[in-house]
């Protein structure tokens, strides 16, 4: 069975507390909405909580498929959104430590899956720990989730700073959270491209910010994303700017030669004559 690849988005961020969970899953969800088939992956090793925030029930998780106790497929669950969920473990020391090779195996996982797939969300551990990187790497798209705060922007620049010099990543996107508006959003995109562009000699992108909303913090206490729970809110706005703007990137091209999630599902599509 023969699908166009998926677009695999990774989302990270510098430190913990700039709402990259939040972001990553009302971005599957606003994408489900749109009519694509979604996948989100719990990549935050060892505190995986995208399964609490959409109130999914999943008795398996990744470390299941890492002992080879399950298959993939077997620990894939759909939420009542729509959005087919990989569970991360939470609270497993080994799991948050993992190796290369490991992390290889999880990517490549996902090559065994018959399913179409329109989007991978991949929500991605905060900080550059090693597990990080590979995960990020393992990606099409790099999102990097940063507040308005000196030390989430400080963060934020040093992930990208990793990501862009020593793994020689480029698809990398800001994403501004919980700002006060569209003009705060696009300031600090300016402010950290213009750093970006100066000490590194890269530039990143910018496709919408996410606007402060108490809407926000009152559907995760409901165990739901803010898309369902405040439709008509702020932050649900912005995520279905960001999730139409996604929309419109043109696709990315085939295996980089790295490691990479459905990279067989790429092979076949970039070479559709055998």
């Amino acid at each position: 069975m023969d699908f166009k690849f998926p677009q695999v988005i990774g989302v990270a961020s510098g430190k913990g507390g700039a709402g990259k969970t939040t972001v990553a899953i009302n971005l599957a969800v606003a994408l489900c909405m749109r009519g694509h088939k979604v996948m989100l992956m719990d990549g935050d090793l060892g505190m995986a909580n995208a399964q609490i925030a959409l109130g999914a029930h999943a008795p398996f998780n990744i470390s299941h498929v890492l002992t080879g106790e399950k298959t993939l497929d077997e620990v894939i669950v759909t939420t009542k959104q729509g959005v087919r969920l990989v569970p991360g473990a939470s609270g497993l020391r080994d799991i948050a430590a993992l190796d290369s090779i490991q992390i290889a195996s999880m990517v490549r996982a996902f090559d065994s899956l018959q399913e179409p797939v329109d989007y991978l969300v991949v929500d991605v551990a905060a900080g550059i720990a090693p597990a990080v990187l590979e995960f990020m790497a393992a990606c099409q798209r790099r999102f990097v989730v940063v507040c308005n705060q000196p030390s989430s922007i400080a963060d934020a620049y040093g992930l990208i700073k990793v990501m862009a010099t020593e793994q020689s990543l480029d698809e990398i996107y800001l994403i501004p959270n919980m700002v006060s508006g569209a003009q705060e959003g696009r300031q600090l995109h300016r402010r950290l491209n213009d750093v970006c562009n100066r000490f590194l000699g890269v530039s990143i992108k910018f496709l919408q910010s996410i606007e402060a909303d108490e809407m926000v913090l009152q559907s995760l206490r409901k165990y739901t994303s803010v898309m369902e729970f405040a439709p008509g809110s702020a932050a649900s706005r912005d995520f279905r700017g960001l999730a139409e703007a996604i929309d419109q990137l043109p696709p990315t091209d085939g295996p980089s030669g790295r490691v990479q999630f459905f990279s067989e599902r790429m092979l076949r599509v970039s070479q559709p004559g055998e």
